[in-house]
């Protein structure tokens, strides 16, 4: 067993860490960015979308030791310039591992791909945009443009594109939360009539117990960790389901809190810790429900269920009709936890559920999703204070983007404000998400993908697959701040297009320009970078997308050029498109932004019933071969979703090594292996094609028998493009049926 895994997470380690790398860089840069993270007029966190308290509330340091490596990352000294893209041929940059890609600096001036010499060089703004607008006006229908969005980008640099998009007359928005949250978007979406979350930061002090399924808040989204520690410290009663133990879920000792620190004295996190096998959560709550209703149905809020919820009848129906034995058997869990489970949720009068991967990126991510609502329902826990789900967004800015129209199958009603805002018919056929893209570019070809961050081809599943989509492309355009895979498997033509960090000034026609973004919990608030560009040739997401559509388009019919003037236009014109938006230049200017009205948080339920409703679901069967594994793919604590800033994983006490899988001791000696042995892992998937990584190192860990944990994305390319779920198409990263060999 790995002995230096930690059984906390903050405390003196996080403020080292974050010294150093504070250190290792710019350190004035870096220190002026960070006082004003997080801050009222000041920068919004590339990182994670947790949101900020209250303006009274927060430290003069409101961020965490992945905010300051975020920071850093951005501040950095170190450059990938034109003179380094001479000196490197892509296909041996091509052969960097992650991390060593991750290091290579901020991009300088767009780029293009010299196919001949295997190299990027410089080449002018007006010359990329003439290159794409050839390229998208030649092509034989406009669902031939593929528009991929990242998290990070700004509810403004998200509305032009998608209004772009839909003037170029496509729907094809596949986007990063495709790959994270759709599945919660989906089932939330059905049952409760929005695909948010219902709750606000001010829910946690209130909660008597909040359910924590298939999170690291730890490495994440480590602001969260406060929120927790005091809700604890009012009581509230914390229950965390997770294969491994995390250190972030078993205790937290808040770098703040000097006198902790020095002795060493983390506040507990989690009241009571489920191991659970990777996949079983949906069985662990019909089993919990089950019980309910067997045992304790007087328990449950009647009045709220007659009133707000519809198929309750039937719902209990399917439930009552399960086997109690074949549910405990698929929980993972033993009938005394179950039970224990069930009694917690009835004493609280309030309840909040949190989840994030580990039950979305499932084949029955939708299913269990939904089996949190039900659970929620049951006892009227949407809709009132100190209750409520709460879908942890791990990317800044990925909800924001999804609200303001980046999405592949947009509502009717969107799509009639879009026309009337700006005098065009918009597509009605619906686009492609990201795994259909990706089976639509490697079997048609020919087409032009544009990146509007992100790094696609190490955050998709079926990493062969992808890649040779990618290079099949007759055009591939990136807008970036810093080099990645995806830029390097180029098309027939590619492009690296350099933007402003998010800690940057945007300077336009109009004087300095403000940013706004939506958290986890819809607070939109204002975001306004303070730094110097680090080159003349950086322009803003929102610039770059303007001048794309204007060297397509033109001025006939919308004037992309005015727009992006003065940012408070395209913030009116998305007010004009979404009502919820109203007042919005006037609002974005409160300390702390506004929230974005939640209809289920006022019970008022925009389904097709006009109520809550019950899902039923069967659970699936998660049986294995005798010797293979169930592996997820994770984060190490030194990395934000594809971007590597360290090789260390400090709580689970790895240092300088990413290809490693963990294990449990016992299912290590059955396998026949031994702890530090390197292994060849192998997929098994229902195409039956087989895929495989090499020479990963066996790390004995306390995680759940029958299962195995390797970080993303060198895990990636066991994932089939088919392993998904049906309805939400969320590649199932939590779950993948592997075999082990000894390397040779």
């Amino acid at each position: 067993m790995n002995k230096e895994n930690l059984t906390y997470a903050g405390g003196a380690g996080a403020l080292s860490s974050s010294i150093k790398f504070i250190l290792r860089d710019d350190f004035i840069k870096s220190s002026k960015s960070l006082l004003k993270l997080n801050q009222v007029k000041g920068c919004d966190c590339p990182g994670c979308a947790w949101p900020d308290p209250n303006p009274k509330e927060r430290s003069f340091a409101e961020f965490c030791e992945n905010g300051v490596k975020a920071i850093t990352y951005e501040t950095t000294k170190q450059r990938a310039s034109k003179e380094f893209f001479a000196n490197n041929k892509v296909k041996d940059l091509a052969k960097l591992e992650v991390y060593e890609l991750s290091q290579k600096g901020r991009l300088c001036e767009p780029l293009s791909y010299n196919k001949q010499k295997d190299i990027y060089e410089a080449i002018s703004w007006d010359k990329a945009f003439s290159l794409i607008a050839k390229h998208l006006k030649k092509l034989k229908t406009p669902d031939d443009a593929i528009l991929y969005t990242s998290g990070r980008a700004s509810n403004e640099a998200a509305f032009l594109y998608q209004l772009f998009g839909r003037l170029l007359g496509t729907n094809n928005f596949p986007d990063c939360s495709n790959m994270c949250h759709e599945s919660s978007s989906v089932a939330m979406n059905k049952n409760i009539g929005v695909g948010k979350g219902t709750v606000e930061l001010e829910d946690f002090k209130k909660a008597k117990l909040i359910m924590v399924f298939g999170q690291n808040p730890a490495t994440n989204h480590p602001r969260m960790l406060a929120s927790l520690q005091e809700a604890r410290k009012n009581g509230a009663k914390i229950l965390s389901f997770n294969p491994l133990k995390e250190a972030g879920l078993l205790g937290f000792i808040h770098p703040k809190d000097f006198k902790s620190m020095l002795f060493k004295t983390p506040s507990q996190i989690s009241t009571h810790y489920y191991q659970v096998s990777l996949g079983s959560d949906m069985a662990v709550l019909q089993a919990v429900i089950f019980y309910i209703l067997k045992h304790h149905k007087t328990k449950l809020d009647f009045e709220f269920i007659e009133k707000h919820c519809h198929g309750f009848e039937d719902y209990e129906k399917h439930i009552l009709s399960q086997d109690f034995k074949n549910l405990v058997k698929h929980s993972s869990l033993s009938k005394k936890e179950i039970k224990e489970i069930a009694d917690l949720y009835l004493e609280s009068d309030k309840t909040i559920c949190c989840w994030a991967m580990g039950l979305t990126q499932q084949e029955h991510g939708v299913a269990s999703i939904e089996e949190v609502i039900n659970l929620l329902l049951l006892k009227g826990n949407i809709g009132k204070s100190g209750a409520g789900a709460c879908p942890v967004r791990g990317h800044s800015n990925v909800q924001g983007d999804r609200t303001v129209g980046i999405d592949e199958m947009p509502k009717e009603d969107f799509l009639k404000s879009i026309d009337k805002a700006f005098s065009f018919k918009s597509p009605r056929k619906h686009g492609v998400n990201v795994v259909n893209a990706i089976k639509v570019i490697a079997k048609e070809k020919n087409k032009v993908f544009i990146a509007l961050g992100g790094n696609f081809a190490e955050a998709a599943p079926d990493s062969k697959l992808c890649y040779a989509a990618l290079e099949a492309c007759d055009l591939s355009v990136y807008i970036s701040t810093h080099i990645n895979k995806s830029h390097l498997l180029c098309g027939k033509s590619s492009l690296i297009l350099p933007c402003l960090g998010r800690t940057e000034i945007d300077i336009q026609s109009s004087g300095k320009q403000s940013l706004s973004v939506e958290d986890s919990m819809s607070i939109v608030h204002s975001s306004q970078g303070r730094n110097k560009p680090i080159s003349s040739f950086l322009k803003s997401e929102s610039e770059i997308i303007a001048k794309i559509a204007d060297a397509t388009l033109g001025k006939n019919k919308i004037d992309f050029l005015d727009l992006i003037s003065d940012y408070d236009k395209i913030r009116e014109k998305i007010e004009e498109v979404l009502p919820i938006f109203k007042d919005y230049n006037k609002k974005i200017k409160n300390s702390s932004g506004f929230v974005l009205e939640n209809l289920a948080s006022k019970r008022i339920w925009n389904t097709d019933t006009k109520k809550a409703n019950f899902s039923s679901n069967l659970i699936p069967n998660l049986k294995l071969n005798s010797k293979h594994l169930a592996l997820m793919t994770m984060r190490s604590h030194d990395q934000f979703n594809t971007t590597v800033y360290a090789k260390d994983d400090r709580y689970r006490g790895i240092k300088n090594k990413r290809k490693i899988i963990f294990i449990n001791p016992k299912d290590i000696e059955l396998l026949g292996f031994k702890n530090g042995d390197l292994v060849d892992i192998y997929s098994h998937s229902k195409d039956n094609i087989r895929r495989s990584v090499k020479g990963f190192e066996i790390i004995s860990y306390d995680i759940k028998q029958g299962c195995a944990g390797a970080y993303f994305p060198e895990a990636n390319p066991l994932i089939s493009i088919e392993h998904h779920d049906k309805k939400s198409f969320t590649p199932a990263y939590k779950f993948i049926d592997i075999s082990l060999k000894n390397t040779k």
